[in-house]
């Protein structure tokens, strides 16, 4: 239960701080915002200002109806004076609605589709500037406290480390003995057979010898320990290989004006290296070779967030930190329904220098959308029977 409710509480906030982008950018625009929502429909609850008595007005339910059908069949906002800034019953998104986002009112100097090419693109992009701003920020502060660093080959004067290194797992391959055995992200390897290990070097080392030898690990998991048995596959001749990768971690902070820094330096490589790893798996889907590594939908982010909250604060920030950037890097996608698709749309408008035609633009979008439904379906099963 509190797995769930930290993933609802952390996809909200992303989520919040992704719309309100587009949001304060389309006002700043001079754009009308028929409604900023949180979760999607039903609605729950929503307010709005009333301009003439400057009071709010509480909208309980669907409350009155904020569609209508235009001649052409366009749906486009019904007369709430001022934006409605709702919370909807389904907490796994959110949106913005805007004046003309679907084309239609764009004679009107408030709408989306009358404004200049170039606000538009602001507009678009403004969700996935914030992600990359709200990861920025939660590394500075995480710094600030502390965050857990691979110090093997670090050499920064100002580091301040909190704790002592562990070899701690980041990552486990799919289809490895490490997978078949059970490792898990974070897991603090302490012990092979009755080998002590001290660092990644040594660690690696012991394995390296021993393939196709049966190993005991001995690790601490979220405050337990545990055993588990793994066998080194044979790999470039006899080197053992189980199939993790490794890191010397250490908490380790920053003065305050060193961690500002550190923040924004660091979601920056990290932005470079999730948009690789888009183009790693992108291009091995396309060329037939399948995932090259896996993939986690809402049920696999959960689980992640889940051990994350068990191995502390610090280990928490950083795994809310990349989950904003994965969201802005997949959002700037130049793919249909996505920001990225929309601003492609935009930028082909203008070099043209005629619009595509409405319903083609619509008929991508939706198309767009089914796809990544399926693609989250798809995941989310495979999510659940890894976890069954």
């Amino acid at each position: 239960m509190v797995t769930i409710i930290l993933f609802i509480l952390i996809l909200s906030l992303l989520v919040f701080v992704h719309e309100f982008g587009h949001y304060i950018t389309a006002k700043k625009s001079g754009m009308k915002v028929y409604e900023f929502a949180l979760g999607f429909p039903p609605r729950a609850i929503g307010a709005y200002k009333d301009p003439k008595t400057g009071k709010w007005v509480w909208v309980i339910g669907k409350g009155k109806s904020n569609l209508q059908k235009t001649v052409s069949g366009i749906e486009q906002e019904d007369e709430y004076p001022t934006t409605l800034y709702s919370i909807n019953w389904l907490p796994l998104g959110g949106f913005v609605r805007i004046k003309g986002e679907n084309g239609e009112a764009a004679k009107d100097k408030d709408s989306f589709g009358h404004q200049a090419a170039w606000k538009k693109i602001v507009v678009l992009s403004a969700g996935v500037i914030m992600n990359f701003i709200t990861a920025a920020i939660l590394l500075g502060v995480g710094f600030m406290i502390g965050l857990p660093t691979d110090i093997s080959s670090m050499n920064d004067r100002h580091a301040i480390i909190v704790d002592d290194a562990k070899v701690v797992v980041q990552q486990v391959q799919p289809n490895t003995p490490a997978a078949e055995a059970g490792l898990m992200l974070g897991d603090q390897i302490i012990q092979l057979d009755d080998f002590k290990v001290e660092n990644t070097t040594n660690m690696i080392g012991y394995i390296r010898d021993r393939a196709e030898q049966p190993i005991a690990i001995h690790l601490l998991r979220a405050g337990e320990e545990q055993t588990l048995q793994v066998t080194p596959e044979k790999v470039d001749g006899d080197i053992g290989r189980v199939g993790v990768l490794l890191a010397d971690a250490a908490i380790v902070r920053f003065p305050w004006y060193i961690a500002i820094f550190k923040g924004f330096s660091a979601a920056a490589i990290a932005t470079v290296n999730i948009t690789l790893s888009f183009y790693v798996l992108i291009k091995g889907l396309i060329i037939g070779q399948g995932l090259a590594f896996d993939v986690a939908g809402p049920v696999g982010i959960a689980a992640i967030i889940g051990q994350s909250a068990q191995l502390g604060i610090h280990y928490l920030i950083n795994v809310t930190a990349m989950i904003s950037l994965s969201l802005a890097v997949i959002n700037i996608l130049p793919i249909p329904a996505l920001d990225g698709g929309r601003i492609l749309f935009v930028i082909i408008n203008k070099i043209t220098g005629k619009p595509v035609p409405l319903k083609y633009e619509q008929i991508a979008h939706t198309i767009g959308f089914a796809l990544l439904m399926l693609l989250i379906v798809v995941v989310t099963v495979r999510d659940v029977l890894g976890l069954i």
